[in-house]
């Protein structure tokens, strides 16, 4: 058996956009997420709208092994993965001293949370320009941009659940944001408010942007198919 690819703390988490292809076959796809479900693996399933993907399956679990089994059930059941996002959970430096309840809902969250079935993602990354370099800030006003970050985020507690995982060194872009709201418009209202604050204004580029709905995943391949 392969030794267990472990985070020293969180878990790893991973994005499949995947696209239906001829040889797709639902049953099987289904049976990828139940097994890797089996083995308490987190999996969100989600319908995706737009033309990017038709599906997405973010998975949460220390072993990045287990994530990996899980990839390969579903390219197995003839899904096409079209993007992808590799990252982990993290407590950010600004967060230092926070409660260890608010520590853990970061660490380790439970998804989906409940009633809250519109769902995005997009990855962001902190510009490097010479005039707009964040990592020459120094500390202290990095921290106070990004309390005014946070505070933005907080006008939309109750409506929006918001877990950002950290890619550095992981993948292409340096953190994912994933947005979970009960309604399409309370992800939109999010981005659009915090967007203006200077830590996004001035120091942040985004990614592409993908949108959908969450749902059990029989009823998600069956709605997608």
């Amino acid at each position: 058996m392969l030794e267990p690819v472990v985070t020293s703390e969180g878990v790893a988490v991973v994005h499949l956009f995947c696209a239906r292809t001829p040889d797709t076959d639902d049953d099987a796809v289904i049976a990828a997420v139940e097994d890797a479900q089996g083995t308490e693996v987190q999996v969100v399933a989600v319908a995706i709208l737009g033309h990017k993907a038709d599906l997405c399956f973010m998975a949460l679990h220390a072993d990045s092994w287990k994530l990996r089994d899980l990839q390969t059930g579903l390219t197995n059941a003839g899904l096409r993965v079209v993007d992808s996002f590799v990252s982990i959970t993290e407590l950010s430096e600004y967060a230092q001293g926070i409660p260890d309840e608010m520590k853990n809902m970061r660490l380790y969250p439970e998804l989906p949370p409940e009633s809250k079935s519109a769902w995005c993602f997009y990855p962001m990354t902190k510009r490097r320009d010479a005039d707009q370099n964040w990592y020459r800030l120094p500390y202290d006003e990095r921290k106070a941009l990004m309390y005014e970050h946070g505070t933005s985020g907080r006008k939309f507690a109750g409506r929006i659940v918001q877990l950002i995982t950290s890619s550095t060194g992981l993948d292409d872009w340096e953190w994912g944001v994933t947005l979970f709201g009960a309604k399409l418009d309370d992800l939109k209202d999010t981005v659009y408010t915090m967007r203006y604050d200077t830590a996004s204004a001035i120091y942040a580029d985004f990614g592409p942007f993908y949108t959908g709905m969450i749902g059990p995943v029989e009823e998600v391949v069956a709605r997608t198919r």
